[in-house]
């Protein structure tokens, strides 16, 4: 859910295509290793609490990778969440010479998924792995919270706009506001004003979504709305989590939001222009 345009802007976007390494609209993440890549853990049984996790991302020749393509502006995103999808964190390790990757978590006892969501040099596209990981101690696990359209962070709220379809581009808009009033001075992060993160819940099949327009291209606003496009791989309930940077502050809005029956496909005329227009926008995107 996100342009991956980083720093290299339209060029990059274009190469989206290739990206389409989670293929037209399949989920990412469901595999630990994936054309010919692995990532390794030190341990995938932990103590609660917030810690150091290191890993690495070995290559086909049986060596940690050192070289990756920056998306969004980073050469690796890397996010948690716990199989009931609660404790979600998306943070950006560092790296040493040797490929060794290295970032503090907070995690609370019960089973977790990793993602490493990276593009390594010489690959012709980003892939998301994933690993299970097992976090001791007494496990409570939280039924999914219900789906509504507002989520609201202190004195943020954030409303999603738009429908999931499943094997369909459509287009969400995020609105953010605070206090009740527009939010219209957001701050780019990851080369965009919002990064959204989608989880298909049951497997946590990961999506990327991309957001429409980029900061500083002459068209897109700082707030208070970001639009996304985004494909359903298949019909089911998914986790979007949507990071948001305002005033130095990057915070974190959570929707549960089940798919909508596509519309009959002799339905009139107008009805299908959007349906077709959605599909338009990125059909190449439509991977993750």
């Amino acid at each position: 859910m996100q342009n991956h345009s980083g720093h290299h802007g339209q060029a990059d976007h274009a190469g989206h295509g290739a990206h389409a390494g989670h293929g037209g609209g399949q989920p990412g993440g469901l595999s630990v290793s994936q054309h010919g890549y692995t990532l390794e853990l030190d341990s995938t049984i932990r103590t609660a609490g917030v810690q150091p996790v290191r890993f690495r991302v070995i290559g086909p020749d049986g060596r940690a990778v050192t070289e990756f393509t920056p998306e969004h502006e980073k050469e690796l995103h890397f996010i948690a969440v716990r199989r009931d999808t609660a404790g979600f964190q998306h943070v950006h390790p560092v790296k040493d010479g040797e490929g060794n990757w290295s970032v503090e978590l907070a995690l609370e006892p019960g089973d977790w998924r990793f993602f490493a969501d990276v593009h390594p040099v010489g690959h012709d596209g980003t892939m998301t792995l994933g690993i299970d990981v097992a976090v001791a101690g007494a496990y409570d696990p939280q039924p999914l919270p219900e789906a509504t359209g507002t989520a609201r962070i202190g004195e943020y709220a954030v409303t999603l706009d738009g429908a999931l379809l499943p094997g369909e581009a459509s287009e969400l808009t995020l609105t953010v506001s605070r206090d009740g009033r527009p939010v219209t001075d957001l701050q780019p992060y990851l080369a965009a004003y919002g990064h959204l993160v989608a989880l298909r819940v049951g497997d946590l099949g990961y999506l990327h979504v991309h957001p429409e327009g980029e900061p500083g291209d002459g068209t897109t606003a700082p707030g208070p709305e970001i639009v996304f496009t985004a494909v359903a791989p298949s019909a089911g309930t998914y986790r979007l989590y949507l990071d948001f940077q305002h005033e130095g502050v990057v915070r974190t809005a959570e929707f549960t939001v089940p798919t909508t029956a596509k519309a009959p496909t002799t339905s009139t005329a107008s009805k299908a222009a959007p349906a077709a227009h959605a599909g338009h926008h990125h059909g190449a995107h439509a991977h993750h």
